[in-house]
């Protein structure tokens, strides 16, 4: 069975622990939190740990760090905070 699960992130612990093979809908903030919704199997009977990262708008970030990066989405935080959040694929 397939079901929409809500995960929510820490910026001082960017992992979560999700069955194989979820697939991430979106990423947006709730109640001041960033959070990801992800489409996942409830009977996938392993699950895998995955690494994400967030950058706010006009930090700096190097062409290393993007090689090994893919973008998940962008989330206004508050009026004057906006994040964009990637996942760590290497």
């Amino acid at each position: 069975m397939h079901k929409i699960f809500k995960y929510k992130l820490e910026f001082d612990k960017m992992e979560v622990l999700m069955p194989v093979g979820a697939k991430i809908l979106s990423f947006q903030s709730q109640g001041g939190i960033p959070c990801i919704w992800a489409l996942v199997n409830t009977n996938a009977k392993k699950h895998q740990l995955r690494k994400f990262f967030i950058v706010g708008t006009g930090e700096p970030m190097t062409s290393m760090a993007l090689a090994g990066l893919e973008y998940i989405g962008t989330a206004q935080m508050s009026l004057y905070l906006v994040y964009h959040l990637f996942e760590v694929v290497r």
